[in-house]
């Protein structure tokens, strides 16, 4: 069974990857252009989000928002692709580990009472991207 498992391991890292990628991109949709409005946030644009970072002391919010935004909406694909995945998957990282820091103080660990349980098991995805990098089925491997 081992060469069965090294030939999925390349398939499975790829897919990992993407879904670590493409995660990001609706909560970039809803928080900078208003897709998804019925999905429990406050934040539907930017001016919106800057405000509720700066109330919720990630200040300066006219900072964070954008750089969340693109962290999101850019990040997302360029991860998912494989497409300078490991600087990616750094930036991706920080997010995610700041925005367990803040789920575990609003509502500690249980994902339906705004913990960090689902941020936490993408954390650890994303570390885990960081650490095995691109894979052979990324645009990083295809352009060297």
């Amino acid at each position: 069974m081992s060469a069965f498992y090294q030939t999925l391991l390349p398939l499975a890292d790829a897919l990992l990857r993407v879904a670590v990628g493409l995660a990001l991109v609706p909560h970039g949709l809803r928080n900078t252009f208003g897709f998804f409005p019925n999905t429990g946030v406050r934040a539907l644009n930017l001016p919106d989000l800057a405000k509720q970072l700066d109330e919720s002391g990630y200040r300066p919010g006219k900072l964070w928002a954008p750089a969340i935004s693109l962290t999101q909406l850019v990040g997302g694909p360029l991860l998912a692709l494989g497409l300078f995945t490991r600087p990616v998957a750094a930036v991706v990282l920080v997010f995610l580990l700041v925005s367990n820091i803040e789920r575990w103080r609003v509502g500690r660990y249980f994902w339906n009472q705004l913990g960090m349980e689902y941020t936490l098991m993408w954390t650890i995805a994303t570390f885990y991207v960081f650490i095995r990098g691109p894979g052979p089925y990324s645009l990083d491997r295809l352009i060297g």
